[in-house]
């Protein structure tokens, strides 16, 4: 139990009473023993008397990263304190100062620190020196310094720090920028709807302009208001466009209320990422009357084609995209890839930065840019990387506009990929789910909110029967917790709640949806199993594995062979042969098998590894080793149309490290009851002359096929895309031989070159005589 002043007692929701109880303790021992609180200047850098110091509220602490060069988690540390920016000095800094400062910054943990003002030297302020934190505290407010403002230090003494590149789960980015501005006056920006219907729709598209102040929210005069002011608003908002607004009504409204004007000029360039950027005017004196003429300004946004209303609206925004957002969490990040003739590439990370972010970000259909993240942050892409050296004005309507460089193999590697974190409409859809009951917050029985027949709401429960990784994949979105490690449809283990009714069943995804509402579910609530202890449930992870296929060594690999029925009683153990099996004379003949090898590679953020615990592995004496897995991979034989002709899959599957990418150590072995999985940066290599690493072809007519080999088909295990989880290639058998070519990943190929595929020259006559 806590005491009011107790140092344990925690600092962030009491501030005024523990300084108060700080202040008491200090006045009596400095009645009792004087001599001990004597006021003395330090005499040297070498003995200061570090002590706790609290800042008037953690929680209004700013922090960024700034200097050059530096990627997005790094860089000088900055702190902003009583309306003004300033460093920290590199005295005593240690890897524990790191740690609490990467995590007020929203990062997981830090990684290293740097000293000597590596990233550059600051200006202004040096606010903390001597800081001596044992990695634990929440802010770096309540570890032990010489006090703010207090330093014997130069900016060359300016420390840095590492952050390792995960984010916090939950944490949601400021919209500082990586310029030098007065952030203090301009740091949040909202539009205000006025019209009653307007107030209750989201997202928010249309209404005054208002900024943040000490005292509250403010106008901007709209006096001298330009198109290009409204440009960088509605990038703030999550919004690519801009339109005219009907000022007349505003009007009306503006002469009925009172207006506060902090801005009465606002001049922006139109490619600025944020209003606090642009050079502004703000008033002094009496600022309810510094707009003469004038009224408050006011924006109208158009949405991107995820966000409109209107079904015409989506169908004219939506056009063919030559540049796509993969690996990201949630919608408007991810790793960016462009499509160059009819192949998907990705774009290095030099010189990479906010402007040609933003527009990949309005390219997309969302604002402006909110992070340029740099070495593969997003997980590495496959394939060609398109673009080096790319530097976009602001101005352009596509990232193929803006200047860049052809890349060379040695310019770049797949570890240099770029990412964008864009600004996205704000939707609300987090208020409507929640989930209780787990060990830390990204855990836990699912609810929803549910509005009954006579208008009241109430948190009901979702029945676990055909919840999976899709459907926990969008709960965990919508909530901003990254993806869903696992999508459970038991839940007894955790603590129930007072909510026990089911009020949704028969929920279905597609994975793309942006709320739990927007899947398939019953019209009226249909659960066998309605008990709390069978709802659903989730647990979400910021990371997650993404695993591809290397579909060029299927290619150069794949080769038919004859083989004897008396060599595949394993074989037929596991169900890898096709069905006419059963009924062959064994052990006399044969059967003839398409084979090839499998590569497959974990470019994502997180290890891939069994859902099934080790208790439930199944031990094959006949392979001799474990299997952790029922279905891993499909692999199918289709004609034009798509059906199976012929089908074979890795009955379960034993997962280990083959190899890694340098630098990366294996991490996983089958053998002696090891444990399996797919470390990021390594890859599981299946040859070609293994066991069940082939299609039963024995009855197969010639003709022109499709091969296609699909893994983790029942989104058993969580990833970052499931959209790169195929390979498909063309096929010619002609009864005797096999050509294999144009082998690719599902998503490499643009959609039309995609149709081509399927349909080209000799497919629908497929029959060679």
């Amino acid at each position: 139990m806590f005491s009011p002043c107790s140092p344990e007692f925690p600092p962030e929701p009491h501030m005024e009473l523990h300084q108060w109880c700080r202040h008491i303790i200090v006045f009596l021992l400095n009645v009792w023993i004087p001599s001990c609180f004597a006021q003395t200047t330090p005499p040297a850098r070498s003995s200061p008397t570090p002590t706790p110091q609290t800042a008037d509220n953690p929680d209004s602490l700013k922090f960024r990263l700034s200097g050059f060069p530096r990627k997005h988690n790094e860089g000088r540390i900055e702190v902003f304190y009583k309306g003004e920016w300033g460093t920290i000095c590199d005295d005593d800094f240690s890897l524990a100062n790191a740690h609490v400062l990467c995590r007020q910054l929203g990062f997981v943990s830090a990684t290293g620190w740097t000293h000597s003002a590596k990233y550059g030297k600051g200006a202004g302020k040096i606010w903390l020196d001597n800081v001596q934190c044992s990695g634990s505290e929440r802010s770096v407010s309540v570890c032990k310094s010489r006090g703010w403002g207090n330093s014997d230090c130069t900016h060359d003494e300016d420390a840095g720090v590492i952050c390792k590149d995960e984010r916090l789960p939950g944490f949601v980015d400021s919209n500082v920028i990586e310029v030098q501005v007065d952030e203090n006056r301009v740091e949040e920006v909202r539009l205000r709807p006025v019209f009653t219907t307007a107030t209750k729709r989201m997202p928010v598209t249309e209404g005054v302009v208002e900024v943040k102040n000490k005292d509250g929210w403010a106008q901007i005069c709209d006096i001298g208001w330009t198109p290009k002011n409204t440009h960088v608003v509605c990038g703030m908002m999550g919004f690519p466009h801009e339109k005219k607004v009907n000022k007349n009504f505003y009007k009306l409204y503006a002469e009925r209320q009172k207006n506060f004007f902090l801005v009465h000029s606002v001049a922006c360039l139109g490619t600025e990422v944020h209003l606090a950027a642009c050079p502004l005017e703000f008033n002094y004196g009496n600022a309810t009357e510094s707009c003469p003429g004038g009224m408050p300004a006011v924006v109208s946004c158009v949405p991107g084609p995820l966000y409109t209303q209107s079904p015409t609206m989506k169908k004219k925004l939506k056009m063919p995209p030559t540049t796509r957002l993969k690996g990201g969490a949630k919608y408007g990040e991810g790793r960016v890839e462009v499509l160059k003739g009819s192949e998907w590439g990705t774009v290095c990370d030099d010189r990479w930065n906010l402007v040609s972010a933003s527009v990949v970000c309005r390219e997309m259909g969302f604002g402006s840019a909110k992070e340029a993240l740099t070495g593969a942050s997003m997980g590495k892409g496959l394939g060609p990387i398109h673009m080096n050296e790319v530097q976009c004005t602001g101005n352009e309507r596509s990232l193929w506009s803006c200047r860049y460089k052809n890349i060379t193999a040695e310019d770049c590697k797949h570890t240099e990929d770029a990412s964008v974190r864009c600004n996205v409409p704000y939707m609300g859809y987090e208020k409507t789910v929640r989930i209780l009951g787990g060990r830390t917050r990204y855990e836990g029985r699912v609810e929803v909110l549910h509005r009954e027949a006579d208008g009241t709401l109430r948190w009901g429960l979702i029945c676990g029967e055909g919840w999976g990784t899709q459907e926990a994949m969008v709960l965990c979105r919508q909530l901003g917790l990254g993806y869903a490690n696992h999508g459970l449809q038991e839940t007894w283990y955790w603590d129930s709640s007072n909510v026990t009714d089911m009020v949704m069943s028969g929920v279905k995804c597609t994975g793309d949806e942006m709320s739990i509402s927007q899947c398939q579910h019953h019209r009226t609530v249909n659960c066998q199993k309605a008990a709390a202890r069978f709802a659903a449930g989730v647990i979400c992870s910021e990371t997650a594995s993404d695993l591809v296929l290397n579909a060029p060594l299927v290619q150069q690999t794949t080769y038919i062979e004859d083989r004897p029925l008396h060599m595949l009683y394993c074989a037929a153990e596991e169900d890898c042969l096709s069905k006419s099996a059963a009924s062959a004379n064994w052990p006399y003949g044969h059967r003839r098998l398409l084979r090839f090898s499998s590569q497959i590679h974990n470019i994502g953020r997180a290890d891939f590894r069994p859902k099934a615990g080790r208790h439930s592995w199944v031990w094959h004496a006949c392979h001799g080793h474990y299997h952790s897995m029922d279905i891993f991979t499909h692999y199918d034989l289709m004609s034009a149309n798509g059906t199976k002709v012929a089908e074979g899959h890795k009955a379960s599957f034993c997962l280990e490290d083959t190899d890694c990418d340098e630098g990366v150590s294996k991490r996983y072995k089958c053998a002696n009851f090891g444990e399996q999985g797919i470390t990021v940066g390594c890859w599981d290599l299946y040859r070609h002359d293994i066991d069940c690493q082939w299609i039963d072809i024995t009855d197969v007519k010639p003709g022109n096929y499709i091969l296609q080999v699909v893994i983790n088909p029942n989104y058993e295990v969580s990833e970052s895309d499931f959209t790169n989880n195929a390979m498909k290639c063309n096929c010619k058998y002609d009864g005797h031989r096999i050509w294999v070519h144009n082998c690719h990943i599902g998503d490499a190929f643009s959609e039309e070159a995609e149709k081509k595929f399927e349909k080209y020259p000799g497919q629908l006559n497929n029959q060679i005589s």
